[in-house]
């Protein structure tokens, strides 16, 4: 049993529109990113553009592209369109690939989408990795999760969890888990994550994620190997991100 990799990517990013066309070291930034998810072990990669402009970059790379409609809230409704377009199978794989992460590593795809493979009763997967530092703990951009003896999420937050009882938030717990946007769904999981609406919880921390416990889904978490580079959102991103794709060619 393999996985498929969708690229979900649009123009009308609202802090960088056009980003995923916007240029790194020559090439359009989702240039980049179809590169890293056809060195994964993915058995197809597709690109769920909204635009022809979009397609016409994956097809130059050596992606198929699906044009999918413009008016798509998020990613994952994006990636829902095409798995139905293709008719794939419930029990088959997809994994996310952001189309703004263009140094998000193969070995880390191939990680989501094989705890997929090698756990039949889990119904998404994702990744994480060790929190290191206060700041981080308790920065609320950086989302963290708390996963369970079993590998399993048990729920994310942008508030600094766990949280020591005893020491408060003054310095990180060792328990502490950054998430890393990166997901792996089985397709009748995708399909049903896609038709229900946002929850409580969901629009409380504003992230999507949440809405898989509201659907009695369980995710699968694996500890990165091998961490993504900076994503872009910004015109600082994509400088740094340039500098950094230009630091591994020297």
């Amino acid at each position: 049993m393999s996985f498929v990799v969708v690229i979900p990517a649009r123009l009308a990013s609202t802090r960088l529109p056009g980003k995923v066309l916007r240029e790194i070291a020559g090439e359009p930034m989702l240039a980049h990113v179809c590169r890293a998810a056809r060195a994964s072990r993915a058995e197809t990669v597709i690109v769920a553009a909204d635009s022809p402009q979009i397609a016409a970059v994956a097809e130059a790379n050596g992606v198929e592209a699906v044009l999918t409609r413009d008016d798509h809230a998020c990613g994952s409704d994006r990636i829902a369109e095409v798995v139905v377009t293709r008719g794939l199978a419930d029990e088959a794989i997809v994994v996310n690939v952001q189309a703004d992460e263009p140094l998000m590593p193969p070995s880390l795809i191939d990680q989501v989408g094989d705890a997929l493979v090698g756990d039949r009763s889990a119904d998404m997967a994702s990744a994480y990795t060790r929190i290191d530092t206060h700041e981080a703990f308790v920065d609320p951009n950086i989302v963290k999760v708390v996963v369970d003896a079993r590998g399993q999420a048990r729920y994310f937050s942008r508030a600094p969890i766990p949280f020591h009882r005893d020491s408060g938030n003054r310095e990180f717990s060792p328990l502490a888990c950054r998430h890393l946007g990166i997901y792996g769904y089985r397709v009748g999981a995708l399909k049903r994550f896609s038709a229900a609406p946002p929850g409580a919880l969901e629009q409380h921390e504003s992230l999507e994620q949440l809405r898989a416990f509201d659907l009695g889904l369980t995710i699968s978490m694996v500890e990165a190997w091998e961490l993504p580079g900076p994503g872009v959102d910004t015109e600082a991103d994509l400088l740094r991100v340039e500098k950094q794709l230009g630091e591994k060619t020297q």
